[in-house]
């Protein structure tokens, strides 16, 4: 116990320091962490003079709050649509012609096949595509499609509820990837994205004081495709007319799609050399470059549209073959318009559309009330625990104290070094921190006080009183820790927030509460000698 090594006190003190030095960022405002950034030589790293601040969320800082719900029905119609074009893709594998066609009902398709003999050749190849293509621990709770036959020789193929909710499942998850790229290129910090439900999610921005640009980003769909325009010769069938977002009307655009936006590697906002007008750059990967070189090879002289949506955004006419794999999407876009473009065509497509069905801007004053809240609260609790633990303990509760502030202190210094969030409730989750770590020395120094009523000498009952009670300390703090890992792990939001700042308390707790206190006591034994327990 009084044998703490110079080692020991040289790491409690540096660690001390260090906590101070990650910490201190965060007291600062904007332009001052900026400053003390630049002034870091060029030949030093940047963790020898630490410049990051705690992320403030949402509650704090204000930011954008929109709640997006998928297209259920869309999600269903695209998997009828690639159910239909398989059956077909069968029916010329098997050469089975069929005088109805493929029937396309609510949620499946059905084909009539008179012909026992191809009737019975078909059935094995239609119930094949029933047949999820995972499985084990990746299969659904139960079929995601069923066939039937009746006995006129209709055949069906319809999704069930579990195939359906398995589609909206992979679509939400896909989605969610696809908006964290899109809110991640805004350049936002700690944006909070995540499932609501069966089929909604919630994006978080903080920061973020424009919402309009936010739901610009989020509801586009940005499903791109490179079309031709429609010649006059073209059956009917395989046209369809598209608004013209360029020149107005409508334009016949050929169904068939030359190239589609997911063979797109980037996509860059730019300024046209010779109109000075907003544009966006793009390059391909190898197969859409090759088809996209060979349609411009084969197309020249035609118009050439550039569909977004479902909406024609550009429709140049090839003067030329393309054959680099990388083009240019003019529209008399403005600047931001050009940017978002970008940003939605770098992040790819969503798999449906989504709606949003809540918007919320939480101003940063509301923000700032917040924090205020939080420092009183904070700033309260505090002082009660400093006044209880001097007029109890004395010297004892003086060095308790001075441990608590190191405690916070390391607490932000984690946070900062990790990038964690700071949230409402994650002060909340510091103030219980307060307690739970006096709480330690408030077990110590109460055995310290029955081993020296019982009649040992000082140094014996210092030794217990820490011996003792560390076990205690560690089961209580073990407890403790579990039940922050599975509110963070089960939690979202709100919860984890709280979670984070509960797990980094309980961590600092252990080093400020029992082996920084130790240190000074015994340094404080080594120059005092006192004969008696000071309390």
């Amino acid at each position: 116990m009084l044998r703490f090594s110079r080692f020991k006190t040289t790491a409690v003190i540096l660690l001390a320091l260090g906590s101070i030095l990650f910490a201190m960022p965060s007291l600062l405002s904007p332009a001052q962490r900026q400053a003390m950034a630049d002034s870091i030589p060029s030949w030093l790293p940047k963790w020898i003079v630490p410049h990051q601040a705690i992320t403030l969320g949402l509650d704090l800082q204000g930011g954008s709050h929109v709640l997006l719900e998928v297209d259920t029905a869309a999600v269903v119609r695209a998997q009828v649509n690639a159910l239909r074009d398989d059956v077909r893709r069968v029916l010329r594998e098997e050469r089975v012609s069929l005088a109805g066609g493929i029937g396309v009902q609510a949620r499946g398709v059905a084909v009539r096949v008179n012909d026992p003999a191809e009737r019975a050749r078909l059935l094995p190849k239609l119930r094949e595509l029933t047949n999820p293509l995972g499985g084990g621990m990746l299969a659904t709770s139960g079929p995601t499609m069923t066939l039937s036959e009746n006995a006129d020789g209709l055949v069906q193929i319809a999704l069930t509820d579990a195939g359906v909710n398995e589609r909206i499942r992979k679509a939400i998850d896909q989605a969610i990837e696809v908006l964290r790229r899109r809110v991640d290129a805004l350049g936002t910090t700690e944006p909070n994205i995540q499932r609501q439900g069966i089929d909604r999610i919630l994006v978080q921005v903080p920061g973020l004081q424009d919402p309009r640009r936010l739901k610009d980003i989020l509801g586009t769909t940005a499903q791109l495709e490179f079309r031709f325009v429609a010649e006059a010769t073209a059956a009917p069938g395989d046209v369809e007319m598209l608004p013209n977002a360029e020149g107005g009307g409508q334009l016949p655009i050929e169904r068939r799609v030359i190239v589609q936006g997911e063979d797109l590697v980037d996509a860059q906002p730019a300024f046209d050399s010779r109109s000075g007008e907003p544009i966006v750059n793009f390059r391909f990967n190898v197969r859409g470059a090759q088809r996209f070189g060979q349609a411009t090879t084969e197309g020249v002289g035609r118009l050439f549209a550039i569909v977004l949506d479902k909406k024609v955004i550009s429709a140049p006419r090839i003067q030329t073959a393309i054959t680099g794999g990388s083009g240019q999407i003019s529209g008399r876009f403005t600047v931001e318009q050009a940017n978002n473009l970008a940003i939605l065509l770098r992040a790819g497509a969503l798999p449906a559309p989504l709606t949003i069905v809540e918007e919320r801007t939480v101003g940063p004053g509301l923000g700032q009330d917040s924090i205020e809240a939080g420092k009183l609260a904070t700033y309260v609790g505090t002082a009660f625990v400093v006044v209880l633990m001097i007029a109890v303990y004395g010297l004892f509760g003086i060095f308790a104290n001075i441990a608590l502030t190191i405690h916070v202190i390391m607490i932000f210094a984690m946070m900062a070094l990790v990038g964690s969030t700071l949230t409402l409730p994650g002060i909340a989750g510091i103030v219980l921190t307060i307690g739970t770590a006096v709480d330690s020395n408030v077990l110590i120094y109460e055995r310290i006080r029955e081993e020296a009523r019982a009649g040992r000498s000082v140094t014996s009952a210092l030794e217990a009183g820490f011996t003792r009670a560390f076990a205690t300390i560690i089961d209580s703090n073990v407890t403790m820790f579990l039940a922050a890992a599975i509110l963070f792990m089960l939690g979202s939001g709100p919860v984890r927030g709280f979670a984070v700042t509960m797990i980094f308390g309980i961590v600092t707790t252990v080093v400020t509460a029992v082996t920084m206190t130790r240190m000074m006591i015994a340094l404080w034994y080594r120059t005092a000698r006192p004969t008696r327990i000071p309390f």
